[in-house]
């Protein structure tokens, strides 16, 4: 028998170090090769590290919320037929998609039996069970332990469907009783994603002079011809949303205020003016908030926009983003939707000069040629970096988008 010593590897993001997130494995756990082994938290994803070999775990080096350099010892396995010193096996490839789950090299489960009130539950309980990042958080946030909990997905990894299935035969989900007192306090580390974004945008705060400029748009226009769009072209092309429209206007009025679409190098003082308008999405997800980035949007159509829009969200809501998808913006676009308030004052995604915010529509009466009429409203809560942005600027860029809004005709027109 011989030892095996898994260091943490470069996964690319040019960092020194990584937290280390979920732990699928134990000591004394038997893992075949390319069995997940441990989730790495980064700036931008959870990658998954699986093991290049199989055999024993004989120490696992961090708890979760530690960070560790890349390059230091990660795991030490047991591993049959040679030494340390004769083993030359590869880095395992990451990458921030999860795998397939495989079969463990332990015995094999028992079938699954049901319990006196009906439910489901695996043959061991001892056994790690597989689920991703975002099922295991969800799980603890309800108090369940995944390992009374059999898995439907791809060998018997655990869903979120098959938490909640379960959730509800147990009554996990019940209302909590509206009277009597509540006592006790939780602690919840920040750790992971969580963690990243508190310090990024601690950062952020710390370092540009934010200020905000906010501007109502009438867009019962926009609105009524988004409809006839959808309605049109139901069954061949992507459904559009107000996002196509607004990085449609981005795109085309950010030529004519180039210092909006741009990044700036404060520590070298020098302001990148960028041709190509890659759109920032901020992107609510189970693991928190992260950027998905959409290329060229100018040279997109709406639809093409809607579809990488769809692309883009499924994959940060799964985890499965890659770096090119989540690096790279020149302007950035944050959104609550319908939850959207009258106002915000969204946070610059650093280097970047500007953020565009996003408020919900609304109908409500407003005076158009002395007369009160009802139309659909919308407000672009927006903040910029004062340090290379003039509010002059700031404002004559929002109009032009406002204008392009308001006539949405303007938008399929030939800028120049």
């Amino acid at each position: 028998m011989g030892r095996y010593v898994f260091k943490l590897p470069d996964i690319g993001e040019g960092m020194a170090e990584a937290e280390i997130g979920d732990w699928y494995v134990s000591v004394g756990s038997v893992v075949r090769e390319d069995q997940p082994l441990v989730d790495i938290l980064t700036d931008k994803a959870t990658v998954e590290i699986t093991s290049p070999v199989s055999g024993t775990v004989l120490a696992l080096n961090g708890a979760k919320g530690d960070k560790r350099p890349i390059g230091s010892e990660l795991v030490v396995l047991e591993v049959r037929g040679a030494t340390e010193n004769d083993i030359d096996y590869p880095v395992p490839p990451v990458t921030a998609q999860a795998p397939p789950a495989i079969e463990s090299c332990e015995e094999p489960k028992p079938a699954p039996v049901a319990d006196a009130s009906g439910a489901i539950g695996p043959g061991r309980a001892d056994e790690a069970p597989q689920a991703s990042p975002a099922v295991r958080r969800r799980a603890r946030e309800m108090g369940v332990e995944l390992q009374v909990i059999v898995g439907t997905g791809p060998a018997g990894r655990i869903t979120m469907d098959d938490l909640q299935t379960h959730s509800s035969r147990s009554g996990k989900d019940a209302a909590a009783p509206t009277t009597g007192q509540r006592n006790g306090t939780e602690a919840i580390p920040v750790t992971g994603l969580r963690r990243k974004i508190a310090e990024r945008l601690q950062d952020t705060k710390r370092r540009i002079p934010h200020f905000s400029y906010i501007e109502e748009i009438d867009v019962t226009a926009l609105e009524e011809l988004r409809t006839l769009l959808n309605t049109k072209h139901a069954d061949r092309r992507p459904r559009l949303t107000l996002l196509p429209f607004l990085i449609r206007a981005l795109s085309v009025a950010l030529p004519d205020h180039p210092q909006l679409n741009a990044t700036f190098d404060d520590t070298a003082d020098v302001l990148h003016r960028h041709r190509a308008v890659h759109a920032g999405i901020a992107t609510q997800t189970p693991n928190g908030l992260v950027v998905t980035v959409l290329r060229h949007a100018e040279a997109l159509s709406m639809w093409e926009v809607a579809g990488e829009l769809t692309r883009l969200t499924a994959l940060a809501r799964a985890g499965k983003a890659d770096r090119a998808e989540l690096t790279g913006s020149t302007i950035t676009i944050t959104s609550l939707g319908p939850m959207g308030g009258l106002a915000t004052t969204p946070i610059i995604n650093q280097p970047e000069v500007a953020i565009i915010g996003v408020n919900k529509m609304i109908e409500r009466p407003v005076v158009r040629d002395r007369q009160m009429v009802i139309r659909t409203m919308m407000n672009l809560s927006s903040s910029f970096d004062h340090r290379v942005v003039d509010g002059w600027d700031a404002a004559a860029f929002i109009q032009r988008v406002k204008e392009l809004l308001e006539c949405p005709a303007m938008l399929f027109m030939d800028p120049s």
